[in-house]
């Protein structure tokens, strides 16, 4: 009897042992989200009725420990509210920007926005990388940005590509289809870039936080009532000084009178 009881207790260890050695070399995969939040996520496809589509180079999320979530969904810039469970995630009451992008990046940024958001995700990871999963088996895959990639861009040198603008409490996006960018360039000491409508260029003073714009030198062109109102607020960070936040990819400039505008580098 103390035999076959032995001999029962070998054959339920034994599987148990191959399950536990069989993985050899290969990565290491888990699911939970410990080590999800806090985390810079670069898209790298969304898989939606077995149609895996890759993403552009802006697309990359982000989920906060104060369960906030923010990102790029190819083309525009968003943010939502973020619930963490042990092996979930959900993100609702999406905003987003609305800019307007060709139509492969438009194409992705709909597949992903569908997949991401108003779902309960089930999160796996492996090694440096994550998934995210819908019940009905559309999924997203997700890489860690690299440390370099994980610091902020720089101010100088980079083009910054206005996605909204801020007053009195309140944001808007831009009008659909409008182009603003500004860049600085340290040597210069200037700033120059599109209002959306005519070019810009002006002085560009930055200390401990603030940028001191000079009085702004603009082309003359006429462009629809739409594009000359934002070209009017963004003429109003001008000739003064304004803070400026830099958050990743994220510049945000906000003037003495409380106006503000929101850019992200272009990659």
């Amino acid at each position: 009897m103390d035999k076959q009881r032995l001999t029962l207790a070998v054959l339920t260890v034994l599987p148990l042992v191959m399950a536990c050695g069989s993985g050899g070399g290969s990565a290491s995969v888990a699911s939970g989200t410990s080590g999800v939040s806090g985390v810079h996520w670069k898209v790298d496809s969304v898989t939606v009725d077995g149609t895996t589509r890759r993403a552009p180079a802006a697309a990359d999320v982000r989920i906060d420990p104060d369960g906030t979530a923010v990102g790029n969904y190819g083309c525009n810039e968003f943010s939502a509210k973020a619930a963490v469970t042990d092996d979930h995630v959900k993100l609702t009451n999406a905003t987003q920007t609305l800019m307007a992008c060709d139509e492969p990046r438009m194409s992705f940024e709909r597949a992903l926005a569908r997949t991401l958001t108003d779902h309960s995700l089930t999160v796996r990871t492996a090694d440096d990388g994550l998934t995210l999963t819908t019940g009905d088996g559309d999924r997203i895959h997700l890489t860690r940005e690299k440390a370099t990639e994980d610091k902020d861009a720089p101010l100088y040198g980079t083009k910054w590509t206005i996605t909204s603008l801020g007053a009195d409490g309140t944001t808007s996006s831009l009008p659909k289809g409008t182009s603003a960018h500004l860049t600085f360039d340290k040597k210069s000491g200037k700033v120059t870039g599109s209002l959306g409508c005519n070019h810009v260029s002006a002085t560009a003073t930055v200390r401990d936080g603030h940028i001191t714009l000079g009085a702004p030198s603009t082309t003359r062109m006429m462009c629809d009532t739409s594009l000359m109102n934002t070209e009017k607020r963004l003429l109003r960070l001008f000739d003064g000084t304004a803070t400026y936040e830099l958050d990743h990819r994220t510049l945000t400039l906000t003037s003495e009178n409380g106006e503000s505008a929101k850019a992200v580098a272009e990659r």
